[in-house]
């Protein structure tokens, strides 16, 4: 219980969080909320969970800067968790929420003269398509992406690294595949695929993942800690299970919490990455709506083995996970079962 007990107890705070209606967004929330913080939300839309925890939501654009600078008024730290996921669309898209948008943070907390900034990226702005194995934070980003969610990710944690040596303390957290109850990412995506999902590769390679709880612990834990010591400011930490697992294996698990049968098919990773290709080039000459079922990114992640070394924030943070695979999947069943 070291990290819940780190987390209830530092004074009150008046906190911004940007997409607090998400996934990540809200587990944070509720964590400030039972430490007394004020907290502040800034989202596109309103969300009457929230509203019923009694949060102070902002409804807004991250791209409008002057939306952005008017909710960070009168705000002692800002989690910016706000970003536009996923593997396919369009370049501007992505470029205006997660690089414009993190602009439009970094410069209203400069502004403002707010004492701290915990921004969440992700590992895949350091995937390289190879097998990563263990890897800490100094691995390098790679000479080209296949999806704007990385590339576009890359260049907005640069920022938050810039403004950090111009004196904006902050921190990078890298929380790898988020799951739990209310993803709206990861396990609907494989609960919706059920009955066309394809094993891919070998099925022996290891990844990370964190549960919802230990994400939001991580970013509470990078907060206080920086708090505590300047010197952190423009760390980056990589935040998981600190378990890796067969992807294949988890997403099996998945499955069975959603009571849906394991994937049996399968197919070689350099198979389903040509079809990747041929489909990225087919929905882009063709402009055809929707996502394509396979891409070159997805192919390589999926059959790529991408598992970190989290002891710098569990050196520097503190940061333990403390809910583990197997409670976090009986969690999980629980709510699929009751949702």
């Amino acid at each position: 219980m070291k990290n819940h007990e780190s987390i209830k107890a530092n004074a009150s705070k008046k906190v911004l969080v940007t997409g607090g209606g998400g996934f990540l967004g809200r587990a944070i929330v509720k964590l400030l909320v039972q430490r007394s913080d004020h907290v502040r939300s800034f989202s596109r839309n309103l969300h009457s969970e929230l509203a019923s925890m009694g949060i102070e939501q902002v409804q807004g654009d991250i791209c409008d800067n002057t939306a952005m600078e008017q909710a960070l008024k009168g705000v002692d730290l800002v989690f910016h968790t706000a970003a536009k996921a996923g593997i396919w669309g369009n370049y501007s898209d992505y470029y205006k929420t997660n690089v414009i948008g993190t602009q439009n943070v970094i410069a209203g907390c400069i502004k403002h003269n707010i004492s701290g900034l915990i921004y969440t990226s992700s590992p895949s702005v350091v995937f390289n398509g190879t097998d990563m194995e263990g890897v800490n934070e100094s691995v390098p980003y790679p000479a080209t992406y296949y999806a704007h969610y990385p590339k576009t990710k890359a260049i907005a944690e640069q920022n938050v690294i810039k403004a950090a040596g111009e004196g904006l303390m902050t921190i990078i957290l890298r929380p790898h595949l988020i799951w739990g109850p209310r993803d709206k990412h990861f396990v609907p995506r494989i609960i919706s695929r059920a009955k066309n999902l394809i094993r891919v590769g070998n099925g022996k390679n290891l990844v990370d993942t964190v549960y919802i709880d230990n994400a939001a612990d991580a970013h509470i834990l990078a907060a206080d800690g920086l708090g505590k010591n300047p010197k952190l400011s423009g760390n980056i930490y990589f935040i998981s299970q600190g378990d890796p697992v067969p992807l294949w294996d988890m997403i099996n698990y998945i499955l069975k919490a959603a009571g849906l049968a394991p994937v049996q098919r399968s197919m070689p990773r350099r198979i389903a990455w040509l079809i990747g290709c041929i489909l990225e080039f087919a929905y882009r000459a063709f402009h055809i709506s929707g996502e394509p079922r396979m891409t070159r990114f997805l192919a390589d992640e999926l059959a790529k083995t991408h598992w970190f070394d989290i002891s710098a924030a569990e050196k520097d943070l503190g940061y333990t996970p403390r809910v583990s695979i197997k409670e976090g999947l009986r969690r999980l069943e629980s709510w699929l079962r009751n949702k």
